[in-house]
């Protein structure tokens, strides 16, 4: 398994940005498939985008698509999100997770075998 480990929460202001980083050690990270969660207050753990191992092919949920941009760098060992055009909405613990079934898997967000523990993200208005 995939260690994991989430930096780059914090409070910023409606229309902020902020920039996340999900660090990786253990198994080569460049075989992993590899996605952001979050999960507010309250609510479900919701998928917010995933980027395939090497080729690097993105996937969002509609209610972040244009403002946040998914990487990594496998280099380094490290993931990103890029967080734009913040609303309070976007309020939640973002969560890394890994996969080595596919990116489909990713998005479900089910079975997966590695997790980070979270980084919190809060937007005021």
């Amino acid at each position: 398994q995939v260690q994991l480990v989430e930096s780059g929460g914090g409070l910023v202001q409606a229309g902020g940005s902020l920039r996340l980083s999900c660090a990786a050690s253990g198994r080569t990270f460049s075989s992993y498939d590899m996605g952001w969660f979050r999960q507010a207050p309250g609510k479900d753990r919701e998928f917010v985008a995933a980027i395939t191992r090497t080729i690097g092919y993105t996937y969002y949920a509609d209610s972040v698509k244009g403002r946040f941009a998914i990487s990594r760098d496998n280099a380094k060992n490290t993931m990103y999100l890029q967080m734009n055009s913040l609303k309070p909405e976007d309020t939640a613990v973002y969560l890394c997770a890994a996969s080595l079934g596919g990116v489909q898997r990713v998005i479900s967000g089910i079975g997966l075998g590695s997790w980070g523990q979270g980084t919190q993200v809060t937007v005021s208005s």
